[in-house]
């Protein structure tokens, strides 16, 4: 659009021929051809002469009122356009993670379309996904996508999900001294007191069905601490369960999904790992395993929020609310 005015200009303040009256005057050889310099500073600030190396693609701000409107902006060929761009970018080895959040905005709409259309078998849709969109190994992508699917217009939303989470634990950690599930909290350190919580939580929350038997409690489809020898490759392969999951080695914890590692974050996170996990749920689109339905079912609706999907209508999700709002109000 820059280069587009300039010429534009350019073209306009042209004036049309005439002829000179009198003798023509000799021109000196350095006046006889004169070229146009096209300079970065007469294209204006959002030309980028470099187009390779840590080049930013500038977009227009998000509501300006450019002259396409927003009909074409939501057209299959605009949202082409957009992944596209988003092609290109993941070619460069540091992509500029502010335009690729752009671009995500705007493409969302047929990259839904895509990931919820049910065209991919729940076992292969991950790695179609991440072969399609390489920012989804990014845990910041995935929980800007969550907010995108939940609350597209709430700038705060991962921050008020957090909030509600932190409660959330808070209570959870009184509701399992209560049920005698767990020890109190005080001789704990952060990183110990946060894999209590997690291999408790299946069993303040139970789910009507059993966990697969090769897999032991139900808790391993959420957290799996690495004993000394344990290698996670070797554990990831034994998985029965194509869910995400997360694998601790007492120093970093590793995000997977199925047998295949994702991305790993620093152990001070961990206790958000639940959702990082819930994010990719809802970014992957997929089903919650039987085992952990309830409390995956109480995250959605109890922390999440989540006011477009269906809610757990079973008759152990009621009872174990019923049991959780009465410790609540007492």
């Amino acid at each position: 659009m820059s280069m587009y005015s300039y010429l534009q200009k350019r073209i306009l303040n042209v004036k049309s021929p005439q002829k000179r009256k009198g003798p023509r005057p000799e021109r000196s050889s350095s006046t006889k051809r004169r070229h146009i310099d096209f300079s970065p500073s007469d294209q204006g600030e959002d030309y980028d002469a470099d187009s390779s190396g840590g080049s930013t693609i500038l977009l227009p701000p998000r509501g300006s009122s450019e002259d396409d409107s927003s009909a074409d902006k939501d057209s299959p060929a605009a949202q082409a356009r957009h992944y596209k761009t988003l092609q290109e970018m993941y070619k460069k080895p540091k992509p500029n993670q502010d335009a690729v959040c752009q671009i995500l905005d705007l493409e969302f709409q047929s990259r839904r379309a895509f990931i919820d259309s049910g065209i991919l078998k729940e076992e292969d849709r991950p790695a179609k996904i991440f072969e399609a969109y390489p920012c989804f190994k990014e845990l910041h992508h995935v929980m800007d996508e969550l907010r995108r699917i939940l609350a597209k217009d709430n700038s705060k939303f991962i921050n008020e999900v957090k909030k509600r989470w932190a409660d959330f634990c808070s209570m959870v950690q009184f509701y399992g001294v209560w049920r005698k599930v767990l020890k109190p909290p005080m001789s704990l350190g952060a990183v110990e007191s946060n894999i209590a919580l997690f291999r408790a939580l299946p069993t303040l929350f139970p789910s009507p069905s059993a966990p697969p038997k090769k897999m032991g409690q139900a808790s391993e489809a959420l957290l799996h601490v690495l004993q000394p020898t344990e290698e996670p490759a070797i554990y990831l392969q034994k998985r029965t369960l194509f869910s995400p999951v997360l694998v601790f080695d007492g120093s970093r914890c590793l995000l997977a999904i199925g047998n295949t590692p994702v991305t790993t974050f620093a152990k001070e996170e961990l206790g958000e790992g639940l959702l990082y996990l819930m994010g990719y749920y809802y970014t992957l689109h997929l089903t919650y395993p039987k085992c952990v339905a309830t409390i995956l079912s109480v995250i959605q609706t109890e922390v999440l929020q989540d006011s477009i999907h269906d809610r757990d209508t079973t008759g152990s999700y009621k009872r174990v609310m019923a049991e959780w709002n009465a410790f609540i109000k007492k």
